[in-house]
């Protein structure tokens, strides 16, 4: 179903006047020991810290069925490797003011913290780093009722991007617009070639049955 069906009538009837929450949050603004790393540019399942499985295909298919409400940020005062079980210096699930239980916390809101400064991390990029937490489960495996954990780094969070190659909260707004759930559709996430780090850009594939 091409994209310009999903959004021209191809929904079902029970989809059509939909909202959902987890829409509304993307576009606006720790699950279990399942997740999905997209780690030197290629999609891996990992299932208690150990990776079990490993596609080499450019796109995987899945349904986001729950999103965190906010943006996070993270910090790891060492030269923190993804993957690597040490626990971050300093976060905040809100990215305005470290979390309470932050025993190392680098100033009292992230908007005047020294690590939210362009250059205070490797190159230009900031120390302290925005995450987008998902809970997907892939498509052609929904049965299973799987759940993992997806974190988007902020290439993959932010930005305009086009048309059919939407960064997350520009494909939620682009669903928005047209009163589509995110829930209720198949997306597709696909790796972005043209960028030196690994970075997911998302479309629509097909409604829910």
């Amino acid at each position: 179903m091409s994209e310009l069906a999903l959004f021209k009538g191809g929904l079902p009837a029970y989809l059509q006047t939909a909202q959902d929450d987890v829409t509304n949050a993307l576009a606006g603004e720790s699950l279990g020991a399942r997740r999905i790393s997209i780690k030197g540019g290629v999609f891996r399942e990992m299932i208690g810290g150990k990776e079990y499985r490993v596609s080499e295909e450019r796109s995987m298919n899945v349904v986001i069925v729950k999103a965190a409400s906010k943006v996070s940020r993270v910090f790891y005062s060492g030269n923190y490797s993804e993957g690597e079980t040490v626990s971050p210096t300093c976060w905040s699930s809100d990215s305005q003011r470290p979390d309470e239980k932050v025993k190392e916390k680098q100033s009292a809101t992230c908007l005047t913290c020294t690590k939210n400064i362009k250059g205070s991390g490797q190159g230009d990029s900031r120390a302290c780093r925005y995450q987008q937490r998902l809970a997907v489960v892939v498509d052609g495996e929904i049965q299973k009722h799987e759940v993992y954990q997806l974190v988007l780094p902020p290439t993959s969070v932010f930005g305009d991007g086009e048309k059919g190659k939407l960064p997350l909260q520009a494909y939620a707004r682009h669903l928005k617009n047209n009163g589509v759930p995110i829930t209720g559709v198949v997306t597709e996430m696909r790796f972005d070639t043209a960028s030196p780090t690994p970075k997911l850009v998302f479309k629509p594939v097909r409604p829910l049955t």
